[in-house]
């Protein structure tokens, strides 16, 4: 489910989301398979029965899936009865064409009809059903609560950083602390609601400025931004305007610094890549590996926390994945490239 608004004016599932259409494939090839697991009692036909099944459920499947992904935007603005007969109109027109092209001249429909519209009326009972216990109040709060524990982290780090130089480089300090009170404002905006990535990154950059009270020359983050064919200004600026949940950046780049720079004796460099991949937005953060390992485990409260965000934004059409190797641990994250505001 991806954190909506509000409901849906035709109280469907948005079947343009991945999320949606795999449940939709997965839950009918299940019911499929069900149902000859129950009609056929000799093993050895189990296997014919189940190639002749999926010849008659695939291909109108798909073709349910791609005119319900294609009509999908029209059906947004129908009130619940005219949306979900609509559903039913495509279900059973598929249906029809398919018998029809397996047997034009002996072509019974009572039997595949009956079966295709309860499965349609399954799939529908079941979205309905984790749309109310996934309802937008309680992904709200979901993300809420799950915002509310970067905060702390955050600012207590920070503080530690302007702490550390307070007595050597007061106005320094008294800068840093101004800065920080800005940052701190922005971290109390409504997490339920995505941000311009533009403003991650400010609000990332703030954080590094902050840490570098503490750890100076030891700490390096080099930026790379690309997302058309020359990587230009108008390019970045583009790629900025992409939506994305609230403070996911900072976090990552926090657990680099922590897990990364900090237990180093030398300099290290925190590589932040940041691209537009067709319809997907991809965001990586690569640091190197301290040799001793310390704290090593504890990257992982913080992203589960993001990916549990991500998935409340966006079900499964984001991810986040992590690799180790070469020294050098990176997690990468994709999700859609979005600019509106929702």
């Amino acid at each position: 489910m991806q954190k909506p608004a509000g409901p849906a004016a035709s109280g469907l599932p948005d079947f343009r989301n991945l999320g949606v259409i795999l449940r939709v494939l997965l839950a009918v090839n299940l019911l499929a398979l069900l149902t000859v697991a129950i009609r056929v009692d000799e093993l050895p036909r189990l296997a014919g029965e189940f190639a002749l099944m999926a010849g008659r459920v695939e291909f109108a499947l798909l073709v349910v899936v791609v005119v319900l992904y294609l009509g999908a935007p029209a059906m947004r603005g129908l009130s619940p009865l005219p949306a979900q007969a609509a559903v039913f109109g495509v279900v059973t027109f598929a249906t029809v064409a398919g018998e029809w092209l397996a047997a034009p001249s002996t072509a019974a429909l009572a039997r595949p009809l009956g079966w295709a519209w309860l499965a349609t009326a399954l799939c529908l009972a079941y979205f309905d059903w984790r749309s109310r216990r996934l309802s937008p109040a309680l992904a709200e709060a979901r993300l809420m609560a799950l915002t509310a524990r970067i905060r702390p982290h955050f600012f207590f780090n920070s503080l530690n950083g302007v702490l550390g130089v307070i007595r050597s480089e007061p106005r320094r300090a008294e800068r840093a602390l101004e800065e920080l009170a800005d940052l701190f404002r922005a971290l109390m905006q409504d997490g339920r609601e995505r941000v311009s990535l533009a403003e991650e990154v400010e609000l990332a950059e703030r954080y590094v400025d902050l840490e570098r009270l503490r750890l100076g020359e030891r700490l390096a983050v080099r930026w790379v931004f690309a997302g058309a064919a020359v990587d230009d200004d108008g390019a970045r600026e583009a790629l900025l305007r992409a939506r994305v949940p609230s403070l996911m950046l900072q976090p990552l780049l926090e657990n680099a610094v922590y897990h990364g720079i900090e237990p180093a004796a030398d300099a290290g460099e925190v590589v932040v890549r940041i691209a537009r991949r067709g319809a997907e937005l991809r965001i990586e953060v690569d640091n190197p590996v301290s040799p001793t390992g310390t704290h090593h485990a504890g990257n992982r409260l913080a992203l589960d926390n993001i990916r549990e965000r991500l998935m409340l934004f966006h079900d499964l059409e984001a991810r986040l994945e992590i690799d180790e190797s070469g020294g050098r641990y990176r997690v990468r994250i994709r999700l859609p490239f979005d600019t509106e505001t929702r």
